[in-house]
């Protein structure tokens, strides 16, 4: 599947619009909670790959699955590591404190890969780090005075563990080993799956709420995971990093409008200085690169 430049940013967009979805279909749940949510999610997600994966990539996909060495698992697990804090962090806390933790992953990534595989970080994005913290900070200071940091702390392994993904895939990469990410989706959803189950158990969900959860494991996570990583070959990593903050609009707006569940004002605040130092990082990146 090959993709113009424009048609790649279009796709692109389509593919946030469908991430941010989990909020609002997370909201509309009867009695499917916290790993039962995530439980169904994930075995949906099996699914759907185990029939979009030969689509894309052939029925060899599977072969090379056997074959994959540490890093295609442990990208796996980290993807499990995903799937299940973001979830379980939605029962936690509200969808805008959820995706705005996740807007930090850049910046975690480019700490992490600074200590584990010596990437430099440029001035601009220390500053920018320094600026997304204390917005961070700001959120998190105003929730442990009001005793909701659970659901926060929960959603900041989300972007942990992404960071650690995208450092071992670099790191791979480097030695000639490129871990194919579809592949390793794969395996997370079916880590996540197996590590839920028992904390599911006894399953609650009304057969409406497993039709929902199946939507999310078709939409909003097999198909865009799927069509990113084609994107992924034609944008540049600032495209992909900006495009990506749609997910974060997309997914306050829907759950504003979806389910009544307005962002409050010191996640606005917080959030404003996340997204802000994010967008502005990327943008001086893409300049200096056109120099």
């Amino acid at each position: 599947m090959r993709l113009t430049h424009t048609r790649a940013v279009f796709t692109m967009v389509a593919v946030t619009l469908m991430w941010s979805i989990a909020g609002v279909v997370t909201r509309q749940l009867e009695n499917a909670r916290s790993f039962e949510i995530t439980f169904w999610r994930s075995f949906f997600t099996v699914v759907s790959l185990l029939v979009i994966l030969p689509f894309f990539q052939g029925r060899e996909v599977f072969a090379r699955i056997r074959r994959g060495g540490a890093a295609l698992w442990l990208s796996g697990l980290c993807w499990s590591v995903m799937f299940t804090a973001f979830m379980v962090a939605l029962t936690l806390t509200t969808v805008a404190n959820v995706l705005v933790t996740m807007a930090v992953g850049p910046f975690l990534t480019a700490l992490i890969a600074r200590a584990f595989i010596g990437h430099r970080i440029p001035a601009r994005t220390w500053g920018a780090i320094g600026v997304a913290g204390a917005g961070i900070a700001y959120m998190y200071g105003a929730q442990l005075s009001a005793g909701q940091l659970a659901g926060t702390l929960v959603a900041f392994a989300v972007p942990l563990a992404g960071a650690v993904n995208w450092t071992v895939t670099q790191r791979s990469h480097a030695r000639g080993e490129d871990v194919d990410l579809v592949p390793a989706v794969l395996i997370g959803a079916v880590l996540s799956s197996l590590a839920t189950l028992p904390l599911a158990w006894p399953f609650e969900a009304t057969g409406r709420d497993v039709g929902l959860l199946a939507l999310l494991g078709l939409v909003q996570l097999a198909i865009p995971c799927s069509l990113a990583v084609v994107c992924a070959r034609v944008l540049k990593a600032p495209e992909i990093s900006l495009l990506a903050l749609l997910e974060v609009i997309f997914g306050i707006l829907l759950a504003w409008v979806g389910a009544g569940e307005a962002p409050g004002p010191t996640v606005l605040a917080g959030g404003t200085l996340v997204i802000g130092a994010l967008v502005a990082n990327e943008l001086l990146a893409w300049k200096q690169r056109g120099a």
